[in-house]
């Protein structure tokens, strides 16, 4: 699977366990993020990987930064992806399986590394169980 990574500096030493662990697993793994120590703005990271998933580059994304909140609200700007916030394997489950989410938004500062490892293979692994589902996904992008 081809997977887009994106950061800020409060995710680089994450996503470089991210992108170890998928790498080992056989993933292609695309990174956007950012890879110093100093601050920097997370939507200067973020947007790229919501361009490589919404063009069809990448199948799906991970984005971190400390809350995961800002990077979440900064991917869900683009039209056609849906960003979650996942704290655990069950929240990353149903996000992928109800909501289609196609980027995963994981919060650094809250998780250890094998919980966030975790967190991910589940995101990957699970599939849109479509049905009912489907309508209200087609609810969500809107054109004011």
């Amino acid at each position: 699977m081809k997977i887009v990574i994106g950061n800020d500096h409060a995710g680089v030493e994450v996503k470089e366990k991210i992108k170890e662990h998928l790498t080992k697993k056989g993933h292609a793994v695309i990174n956007k993020g950012y890879d110093g120590k100093e601050s920097v703005d997370y939507p200067d990271y973020i947007h790229p990987v919501s361009k490589e998933v919404k063009e069809g580059k990448a199948e799906i994304g991970i984005i971190v930064c400390g809350s995961g909140n800002g990077a979440a609200m900064t991917a869900n700007k683009h039209k056609g992806i849906r960003a979650a916030i996942c704290w655990s394997e069950e929240i990353a489950s149903l996000a992928k399986k109800h909501n289609k989410a196609n980027i995963i938004s994981i919060p650094s500062r809250f998780l250890s590394s094998d919980k966030i490892l975790n967190i991910v293979d589940v995101f990957i692994k699970e599939e849109f169980e479509g049905g009912r589902h489907e309508r209200r996904i087609k609810k969500i992008d809107k054109n004011d």
